[in-house]
Parts: C-alpha cells; structure tokens; sequence
C-alpha cells in the first residue's frame, strides 16, 4: 500500500478531483497550506504599500490506495495539474506499513 501526497495549485483541485474520480478513486483527504519552492512567493500592493507574499496558497491531496494504482494515480494528477509554469507542484510517495479502519476494525488494504 501507498500514500500519494500530492501539492498543488488551489484552482486545479476539482480538475483533479474529478479525474481521480474517473478511475476510481474513493477517498482524498484536501488539506489547504501555503509553501514556497522554486516560485519562491512575490510582491503585491495593498492600499498603496507594497508587501511581500512569502508564503503562497496551495492544496495538499493525501490518498492512500493499493501497489497497482499508484502509476494511473500519479499520471492522473500531472495530467490534470500541470500549467507548464513554475509552481505546479510535487507529487510524494511513501509506503504504507498498516492502515486501519476505526469504525469497523478493518486492516491493509480492506481498510481502504
């Protein structure tokens, strides 16, 4: 098993929700945070004074699937996210050693 963390553009969320959806993914946790990277954040004005956004809006996706998924979702997603411009993201796997589902007791990949 695998959790795929993906952080990406807020305005590319439902795009991407939507394509997880047509290949059958059944859970995503969305977590909005700030980070920067490479895009490194910029300069806006406000009331005429200048500040500077260090820190810019993006959206966490965590989703936790089976080994023979993991590449249709990670496909799904650059497909879906990519602008071509800097800041479109990054995609993380880890592996999963035990999930459990609290309502039934369920473990591994019933769990899911």
């Amino acid at each position: 098993m695998k959790l795929i963390t993906a952080v990406i553009k807020p305005f590319k969320l439902d795009d991407v929700r939507e394509s997880l959806s047509e290949i059958g993914v059944q859970g995503v946790t969305v977590t909005e945070v700030k980070g920067f990277g490479r895009q490194k954040g910029h300069t806006e004005l406000y009331r005429g004074a200048e500040y500077i956004i260090d820190f810019l809006p993006k959206v966490k996706l965590e989703i936790a699937c089976e080994d023979d998924v993991t590449d249709s979702i990670i496909e799904a997603i650059t497909k879906t996210a990519s602008t071509g411009k800097i800041g479109d993201g990054k995609i993380f796997v880890t592996s999963l050693e035990q999930v459990v589902r609290i309502r039934t007791g369920e473990t591994g990949a019933d769990a899911l």
